[in-house]
């Protein structure tokens, strides 16, 4: 209507618009006179604006990426988010959401940058096609230097292959694989089996998981370094340095989330998990150093024979001399980070992958079931080929009943039941490397020099495109053909390592493990307590945080 009236009226027209315009201007002038007066709004919607603007930008990242990535802080804030609830399978769903492998962006001006890979084709050419070219390096070193010092978990070059050499040589003598099996004999029939009768008898619940790192923690000191600490006797014991050595372990892998510098800054100050780490670390060395100066003195006064004929590792290097100058060929110092890192390998792995394979026994009843019969006929057939089976077959020598060698051996099913609990809790969920040079990954990814790589095992077993659609299934006959268990590639079943780095104790490890289970299921029925959480402990290894909590009840003899 107005304009109707305007195109009529023409000065009515000019009027209105002057008029118009006056008012505008009034209200202008009022609306910067306003922002004048409160310039702190303009900086609030400037904030707001560029805020909503580089979230937006940061979100669509993900998508490329896998993760949000922040200005200044990369993709921290996701990665301390992962931290809080169950961090490896954040990582899976990251790694399964990017075809099993991404780019960790970290924090500006910090070296938290690195390339996290679950693929089968990267792990064989790192680990063994371009080997030389992907050492542990010096970001790694650096990190466990303080609990490892330059044993061989961090070695890299002619450090790691002195220590390889000569760890390989016992591993392999015979006199190493009988003091294997004598002294498990000894640990599981005289003291595991003794804990776990006790507890039984009275109906307490005990921690399997912690029984069993007794076991392997006095079954390491024995093959290695000669020694008894006695963890694994009636009432369990306090053991500082197991206590002292968890805490340190746990300590040094919060390094690797957090900014070098940051860490550095925490030592020197002595605060927080840093300090934890000092103290435990005070422990660790108390007992290393205590065992290294026995041993020291016994090969002293044994001459050239030393050490009272003793095969363990300790041992060895200890009686190692110099080409040239005939002195010792390492000092107290590289002797107390051989004897830590042996017990990182001996002591952990295997007891937290049996404390896994137990607690799955618990929820898959039809596999224990098949290792049980298994059992029972290596058993029947001892009994059918002995000059007196009557006595046997009445159940009278059932307490002692020990496995030979040759009949661990025999235990297909329960070596595929043990390799699927490793397959799907790997006792090291996560590894690490540094690349030397440009690379290529085969899927692609671009390694610029000093790159750092985590090749993730926990999610490997996780990745439909390895194991199939039941990757999440524990199915121990996956690893059978005709009844026979069958290895998958080290690249795809990471559990050992692969390549050169291959696990020097993956044969002993694997009977060790046999022989407890196979002891234990004969004997007892092990239940995790109603209502127990489970869920895997960050650290070197696959802990779980709060233990496993079973009852046991002896089996029925007449059955057996």
């Amino acid at each position: 209507m107005s304009a109707t009236m305007d195109a009529v009226i023409p000065g009515a027209a000019g009027a209105h618009n002057a008029t118009a315009a006056a008012a505008a201007g009034r209200r202008g002038g009022g609306i910067v006179a306003g922002m004048m007066a409160f310039p702190e709004v303009q900086t609030v919607e400037l904030l707001v604006a560029v805020s909503i603007f580089v979230a937006i930008h940061s979100l669509r990242q993900r998508r490329s990426q896998g993760l949000p990535s922040w200005p200044l802080v990369g993709m921290l804030p996701s990665l301390l988010l992962g931290l809080r609830g169950d961090m490896y399978e954040w990582l899976t769903g990251v790694l399964a959401s990017r075809g099993g492998t991404f780019t960790f962006h970290g924090p500006w001006l910090t070296n938290l940058h690195c390339v996290v890979t679950s693929d089968p084709r990267n792990l064989e050419h790192m680990l063994k096609t371009k080997f030389g070219s992907f050492p542990k390096g010096p970001y790694f070193r650096d990190t466990v230097r303080d609990l490892l010092g330059d044993g061989i978990f961090g070695a890299d070059d002619e450090v790691w292959r002195r220590q390889r050499k000569a760890a390989s040589l016992e591993f392999h003598s015979a006199e190493f694989r009988a003091l294997t099996a004598s002294s498990l004999v000894e640990l599981v029939h005289r003291r595991l089996l003794r804990v776990l009768g006790d507890a039984e008898e009275v109906g307490d619940a005990v921690d399997l998981q912690d029984v069993l790192l007794r076991l392997t923690f006095d079954n390491v000191c024995m093959i290695a370094f000669g020694v008894d600490p006695g963890c694994l006797r009636p009432g369990l014991p306090e053991i500082p340095f197991a206590k002292a050595f968890e805490d340190a372990t746990e300590a040094t892998i919060v390094r690797f989330v957090t900014p070098t510098a940051v860490w550095r800054a925490m030592r020197a100050l002595g605060v927080g998990h840093e300090r934890v780490l000092q103290r435990s670390l005070a422990g660790v060395d108390r007992f290393a150093y205590d065992v290294i100066r026995q041993r020291k003195e016994e090969v002293a006064a044994g001459g050239g024979g030393g050490g009272g004929g003793r095969s363990d590792l300790l041992t060895i290097f200890t009686k190692m001399r110099d080409a040239d100058t005939g002195a010792a060929a390492y000092s107290d110092k590289f002797l107390r980070d051989i004897c830590v890192n042996f017990i990182l390998a001996g002591r952990d792995t295997s007891s937290v992958a049996l404390a896994w394979f137990f607690w799955l026994l618990n929820k898959n009843p039809a596999v224990e079931a098949k290792i049980l019969e298994e059992i029972d006929d290596i058993v029947a057939a001892r009994r059918s080929s002995s000059p007196a089976p009557a006595a046997a077959a009445n159940g009278a020598d059932e307490d002692d009943l020990v496995f030979h060698p040759e009949e661990v051996k025999k235990m297909e099913y329960l070596h595929a039941a043990l390799s699927e609990a490793l397959r799907l809790y790997p006792s090291v969920p996560v590894d690490h490397k540094e690349v030397v040079e440009d690379e290529v990954f085969p899927d692609g990814t671009v390694l610029k020099k000093g790159t750092k790589v985590i090749y993730a095992m926990y999610t490997m077993g996780r990745m439909e495109s390895i194991w199939g659609e039941d990757c999440r299934e524990y199915k121990p006959e996956r690893w059978l053909r005709d009844g026979r268990f069958m290895g998958e590639s080290a690249y795809k079943f990471t559990a050992f390592n692969g390549g050169p780095r291959l696990c020097l104790g993956k044969d002993f490890a694997y009977y060790q493990m046999k022989f407890a289970a196979a002891s234990i299921l004969r004997r007892y029925h092990v239940r995790v307590v109603d209502g127990h959480p489970v869920a895997p402990k960050m650290a070197l290894t696959m802990y779980m945080k709060h233990g496993l909590k079973v009852k046991l009840t002896k089996r029925d003899k007449s059955k057996l």
